[in-house]
């Protein structure tokens, strides 16, 4: 044996066989195939060559998205570079999505709630609320949902609010009244506070402009349709259908799904020990709250003076750095944010181009011609109600927002229905209807994975909670949309 192969014995045994570290080959060819067979069919009569191209990438990218051969950056990455190599946009209009100033205001919140868990300050708000609302098992859910409430204007990743705040006060509360779903003792009390701080963070996520990570893209296609929608317009229309359903649907959840323990005063006692154990409020946590404060100052009235709701995320992010709250370090280590940089880019750019390059308009026309002479209202209803249960076909928000919220958003237009209100109602329902399963959005499978509720109850509970939404948004807040003249 030579010397060579005595010093590399690994590397000699790796060449004997193949090991595939890439992408996942099936997904991989099947988006591969979606896009190709779309790229040679003939366009559509009144649809141009270049955008039925652009169109195939673009189907192709969700596909990629839905059924994941690679991260879905990678993916994003590999879309934006099919749109330059085959010469159906510019390298400059590819890469446009990284100068969007919507997108850069996802990022810096993304930046900014990372000085919540840091400091602990989202910590301290949960256990607050738990301090004193938790005596009751009711009480003690609608103080985790509370504690979504306050920090989804800031946090706009619902993973990162229900996943890293609400979910280990969630599981050392049920370890304290002896709920495991590994000895059956789920429906104790576990199952029920599972259920109910999802439904929540659903909730939750449609009412802030920055509380979910594809709230800005909706808002950024109704932006390209000539519909603008503020932080603070949309944070006022979502107020009252938001509040009515955050507090009717823990409570339809008690009544059909109850846990067996009503009292836990444990759990009140749990949080002042936990609050006991942090101390103070500590310098770092004041400097968190004020920019907290400012930033949501600005983002309610900063369009009257001029301000941005990004311009106002990068000051709230500078008063951070600055104070020494987060460090550059924080900023680089934040792979989420960095991440959504990426697919949020590739996905603005290859909606924004389709929109000008005349598909998206078209196929308005085309839905729109289909639904007749139906009234406005009536046809708007149809068409939210259709785009809110197609998302049991999808396994992100994002890629059912990308999908179809800018086409069905076209064909409200069409139809003459109120602008802001199709925008907003679109908006609201990108985020409700991720109550239904497992896996249609990212902090489905974190919450059902701790194996707490059973599949069955999951998609059952899931299926009624949808509907209560929809008659509380469509219901109480069409009145309310009415009242403060969305339609």
């Amino acid at each position: 044996m030579s010397t060579a192969s005595r010093a590399n014995p690994s590397q000699t045994q790796q060449t004997r066989g193949f090991h595939w570290d890439g992408a996942k080959l099936v997904p991989l060819f099947s988006t591969l195939i979606v896009g190709l067979v779309l790229w040679i069919i003939p366009p559509p009569e009144g649809v141009e060559l270049v955008a039925w191209h652009l169109f195939a990438i673009f189907v192709a990218t969700i596909f990629g998205l839905i059924f994941k051969p690679l991260p879905m950056g990678a993916v994003a990455i590999i879309g934006t570079t099919m749109t330059a190599l085959t010469g159906v946009l510019p390298i400059a209009d590819a890469l446009s999505g990284f100068s969007n100033s919507t997108i850069w205001l996802i990022v810096l919140a993304f930046f900014i709630a990372r000085g919540f868990i840091k400091t602990g300050l989202g910590a301290r708000i949960a256990y607050l609320f738990v301090r004193l609302l938790g005596k009751r098992t009711l009480g003690l859910s609608y103080g985790l949902i509370l504690t979504d409430l306050v920090l989804a204007p800031a946090i706009p990743s619902n993973t990162a609010r229900a996943g890293g705040v609400v979910y280990p006060i969630l599981k050392a509360v049920s370890k304290v009244y002896g709920s495991d779903p590994l000895d059956g003792t789920s429906r104790r009390i576990g199952a029920f506070l599972t259920k109910t701080a999802f439904q929540g963070t659903v909730i939750t996520s449609a009412m802030f402009l920055t509380a979910m990570a594809a709230n800005p893209l909706a808002a950024k296609l109704a932006g390209d349709m000539g519909v603008e929608i503020t932080w603070g317009g949309w944070a006022l229309a979502a107020l009252v259908p938001g509040a009515l359903s955050l507090l009717i649907v823990p409570w339809i959840i008690y009544k059909i799904y109850p846990p067996e323990i009503k009292e836990t005063p444990d759990a009140a006692n749990m949080a002042r020990s936990k609050l006991a154990e942090m101390g103070s409020v500590t310098q770092s946590e004041w400097i968190m709250l004020g920019a907290f404060i400012l930033l949501l100052v600005m983002w309610i009235f900063g369009s009257n003076i001029g301000i941005s709701a990004t311009v106002a995320a990068m000051v709230g992010l500078g008063v951070l750095l600055i104070a020494g709250v987060l460090t550059w370090d924080d900023i680089r280590k934040e792979e989420g944010a960095w991440d959504t940089l990426v697919w949020f880019a590739a996905l603005v750019m290859m909606a924004s181009s389709l929109n000008e390059l005349g598909f998206i308009p078209w196929f308005s026309e085309k839905v729109g011609v289909m639904v007749g002479d139906t009234a406005w209202l009536p046809a708007l209803i149809i068409l939210s109600l259709v785009y809110f249960y197609s998302h049991y076909l999808f396994a992100s928000n994002t890629a059912h927002v990308s999908a179809m919220y800018a086409a069905f958003l076209g064909v409200a237009l069409a139809i003459g229905a109120p602008p802001v209100l199709a925008a907003l109602v679109l908006a609201f329902f990108s985020n409700l209807f991720s109550s239904m399963t497992h896996y249609g959005t990212g902090p489905a499978p974190v919450l059902f994975g701790a194996g707490y509720v059973e599949l069955s109850d999951w998609w059952k509970i899931g299926l009624l909670v949808s509907v209560i939404n929809i008659v509380i948004w469509l219901g109480a807040g069409g009145l309310w949309w009415k009242i403060i003249g969305l339609w």
